[in-house]
């Protein structure tokens, strides 16, 4: 039996563990497999290892955690038409049935029966990775490959960024972890102006204005509310980005928004909460929920903005380590000193 090294969720309990397990063999005809070159770290990844509530009821143990990679397909189904042996791929988390409703009308990121890669299938945290050819993507041989395994976050931060029309008009980011950061480049690159970040952490906020943010507020040490109104002559910014999955922020957000302003959320919430729903009705405010990438709407325009060196992953990948080295990429994400963490798998 060959085996290889993968990172492994076998205890429910905090943590992780790296084994030999057995390589994944196609028995699909549709399915691809991948030797793994990088893996970067999620916050998903995080809560799963550290089981909380979520985790503990969504894993099923044991399984191989992990959903972000780049690497080489060396093994293709009787079906797979789209990719072949030797294609630089990387792939989408959601994993859509291609049958129902929302997959049949565009919405395939949101699919009545999806099942989420290293949520609900083995992960890419291993040597070889196997997954079904309709989540591919191909990667230009121009992008490098430890960059390429952050596509599906900085497809989120595309997404979030792409859905308020950021073009010309100030926009309020809460929340600086490596999305929040992806989506400073996005807004930047796409003519937003001013940018105005609040971030908890002081590391972050001092990335957060190296990746091209124009204000930078601790909302701990400051009144961002009074600061947004004075930057844009109190009329409050024309988009908000709730990024954290922090209460606050997502009332920052309502009560520093113009009138007729755009909220778009994907921070997740540890719990449900209440919000003043009639401070978004008589504002006229559109609050739009974003989830995952748009299927694959959102790649060509991550691609795009990486390939044309509109976005630098230089500013945002601060630890490349390898796979044995991987929970000090764990605690580092957990503390907050650090950008995104990329795993070094395979030669």
């Amino acid at each position: 039996m060959a085996t290889m090294k993968a990172l492994v969720k076998s205890e429910q309990a905090r943590g992780l563990s790296l084994r030999r397990v057995e390589i994944p063999t196609i028995t699909e005809d549709h399915e691809v497999l991948v030797k793994v070159k990088y893996a970067s770290i999620c916050g998903t990844d995080l809560h799963i290892y550290q089981w909380n509530e979520w985790a503990k009821n969504r894993i099923n143990t044991p399984q191989i955690s992990g959903h972000e990679f780049s690497g080489e397909v060396i093994g293709v189904g009787k079906a797979v038409k789209g990719v072949q042996i030797g294609d630089f791929v990387s792939a989408e988390t959601h994993i859509p049935c291609g049958y129902c409703r929302l997959c049949r009308t565009g919405n395939m990121h949101i699919c009545r029966n999806m099942k989420i890669l290293g949520v609900d299938t083995d992960g890419v945290f291993a040597e070889y990775a196997k997954v079904p050819e309709v989540v591919l993507w191909k990667n230009s041989p121009a992008l490098s490959q430890h960059f390429a395994s952050v596509q599906e976050p900085l497809g989120n931060a595309v997404f979030t960024v792409t859905t308020g029309g950021v073009a010309g008009r100030s926009v309020l980011i809460t929340g600086a972890g490596p999305i929040g950061l992806m989506a400073i480049q996005v807004a930047k690159a796409l003519g937003a102006g001013p940018i105005i970040v609040s971030e908890v952490k002081d590391y972050r906020l001092d990335m957060a204005a190296k990746n091209g943010a124009d204000y930078v507020f601790n909302p701990t040490k400051e009144d961002v509310f009074r600061k947004v109104k004075d930057i844009t002559n109190e009329e409050g910014v024309e988009v908000a980005l709730e990024m954290s999955g922090n209460e606050k922020a997502l009332a920052l957000c309502i009560d520093a928004l113009l009138p007729s302003g755009h909220i778009s959320a994907l921070g997740v919430f540890d719990k449900p909460f209440p919000i003043d729903i009639n401070k978004v009705i008589f504002k006229n405010i559109t609050l739009y929920g974003i989830t995952g990438r748009k299927m694959f709407e959102t790649w060509y325009i991550a691609s795009s903005l990486l390939l044309n060196k509109r976005v630098d992953l230089n500013k945002i990948v601060t630890h490349l380590l390898p796979l044995e080295e991987w929970e000090k990429g764990f605690l580092l994400m957990e503390q907050g000193n650090c950008g995104k963490v990329v795993l070094k798998i395979g030669e």
